[in-house]
């Protein structure tokens, strides 16, 4: 037979075998399914016994009521808040009550934030009573809240500053006296995550200028724009007579314009830069110019006002910029804030709205000059978080609002004070009564159990803490001395034998 002939041959028999191999395989592994079913189906199983369910610890991970970072809270009693029954709760539930309008018409998710959505059960309460009693209003924040002494952590106070909405004189043309444009917020100002449209961009984060369709580069800073860039596009709102003027009203994030005609224009915040707020006094205060203790927002204008080319440099330093929004307000209503209501005076602050929820009730304590520079007036105020600010940073800081006006200014421009702050927590998240919830520890174990399962026998030890327990005959548990290590066996090096050395010429170096 012929080579090829052979190897076809081969192939054709070898493929029959393994085929008939994969019968037998396929028909044995059948057989011993059957049998495994006739086995189990002709024999007694014992019953198997259920798996243990998995151990609880003994102390699980229960979720806190509540978390704010970087900041320490001690719930109190009502009767432990000072000042608590001094307050006028009618006032504050007032203001309360305009955050709820807000609150209520809310509908999607809640913020991620300690208090959450926890607001809108007692905003629910509060839409239906029209409270014009004092007690009763004490009554609904007692009934609907708990106190919360609250602080950055590893400090025992909060601190507060104040602000206004200032009142100035100012044109709707540019003259020779009025040449310091008030600008709107201009078309090529990007922030990512925003239409160029929406109303009130964030404070905070980039900005950048928007070139063409595609190219993004950051915006103007304070002296670019001071010194033209966006000029003569149309932006301006209003002419003011001072640069200080409008560098102040851009630090309240509001103003209004009183015009030689008799009309007003309310000014809003709308918009910034995209660069940080760096505060003026403090430049001041470092440079030994105003004493910490003196400074004050008067002591600033007063500066200001005596050294023109020194305020246009220091000016400068803060390279935050703001544009703003007319608002149809009448002179009667106050600003608007964050939260998108109007503020009420001596009862609204700004909070940081990174760790806070608007609408949430502040009790604020301590001591203010309110009533001239040098005095030490009592403040005890349930206040209202109703907006925010780039400079308010910390879980217990706080801007308080004391409305419109020089008298306003005046009170706000001196407040740099710490201050207690209570914060009104809704009774579902309620520290104390989450805190019942937890296990208790499990108890110590008896003098029995301690008898067969005793610990480092004391009297073999000399530490006074032995001494004193072995005198009251009792078993102290005593950590034994921590074995040093084995130290290595000493092994003598295996002597190598000596190579010849060749003499070799040294380099040039």
């Amino acid at each position: 037979m012929a080579p090829e002939a052979r190897i076809k041959t081969f192939l054709k028999t070898g493929a029959t075998a393994l085929c008939a191999g994969a019968v037998v395989l396929s028909s044995f592994s059948l057989g011993a399914e059957a049998a495994r079913r006739h086995y189990r189906s002709h024999h007694h199983h014992p019953p198997q016994v259920p798996a243990a369910p998995p151990r609880a610890l003994p102390y699980p991970q229960l979720s806190l009521p509540l978390e704010i970072p970087g900041a320490q809270y001690l719930p109190l009693a009502w009767a432990d808040v000072k000042g608590w029954g001094d307050d006028d709760h009618l006032a504050a539930y007032k203001t309360f009550r305009a955050s709820c309008r807000s609150i209520n018409a809310q509908n999607g998710a809640a913020e991620p934030k300690a208090l959450g959505a926890s607001l809108s059960e007692p905003c629910r309460a509060a839409k239906t009573l029209d409270l014009t009693d004092d007690a009763k209003a004490k009554t609904f924040f007692e009934q609907n809240f708990a106190p919360l002494r609250i602080s950055r952590l590893g400090e025992p106070d909060g601190f507060v500053t104040g602000y206004y909405e200032p009142v100035l004189e100012g044109s709707r043309t540019q003259t020779d006296v009025y040449n310091v444009p008030v600008y709107r917020r201009p078309s090529n100002l990007f922030v990512r995550g925003y239409k160029q449209d929406s109303v009130s961009l964030p404070n905070k984060g980039p900005v950048y200028r928007k070139i063409g369709r595609r190219k993004l580069v950051p915006y103007y800073d304070r002296g670019e724009i001071e010194d033209g860039k966006i000029a003569g596009r149309g932006l301006e709102i209003a002419w003011l007579k001072d640069p200080t003027d409008l560098l102040f009203a851009q630090i309240q994030g509001s103003a209004r314009i009183k015009f030689e005609d008799g009309g007003t224009v309310r000014l809003n915040y709308d918009a910034y830069n995209g660069y940080p707020y760096t505060a003026v006094g403090r430049i001041l205060i470092e440079r030994g110019i105003i004493p910490k203790e003196e400074m004050s927002m008067q002591k600033i204008r007063e500066w200001m006002a005596q050294n023109p080319d020194g305020a246009k440099e220091l000016r400068r330093q803060n390279r935050a910029y703001i544009f703003f929004r007319e608002v149809n307000l009448s002179d009667k209503d106050e600003a608007v804030g964050a939260q998108g209501i109007p503020l009420t005076a001596g009862r609204s602050i700004a909070v940081d709205k990174s760790l806070h929820v608007y609408g949430t009730p502040f009790f604020i304590e301590g001591e203010l000059p309110i009533e001239s520079e040098r005095s030490k007036s009592p403040f005890h105020r349930l206040m209202i978080a109703q907006d925010t600010g780039s400079a308010i940073i910390g879980p217990a800081r706080a801007d308080l609002f004391f409305g419109a006006g020089q008298e306003a200014g005046r009170i706000s421009g001196r407040l740099r004070h710490p201050m207690h702050f209570v914060m009104l927590v809704p009774k579902s998240l309620d520290p104390g009564l989450r805190a019942a919830k937890l296990p208790i520890p499990d108890p110590r174990p008896s003098e029995k159990i301690a008898k067969l399962f005793p610990q480092t026998d004391p009297a073999k030890t000399g530490t006074p803490a032995a001494a004193a327990a072995q005198g009251k005959n009792e078993t102290v548990a005593i950590a034994g001395p921590v074995p040093l290590p084995v130290p290595r066996p000493a092994i003598e090096p295996a002597s190598e034998p000596r190579r010849p050395v060749k003499n070799r010429p040294h380099r040039q170096q």
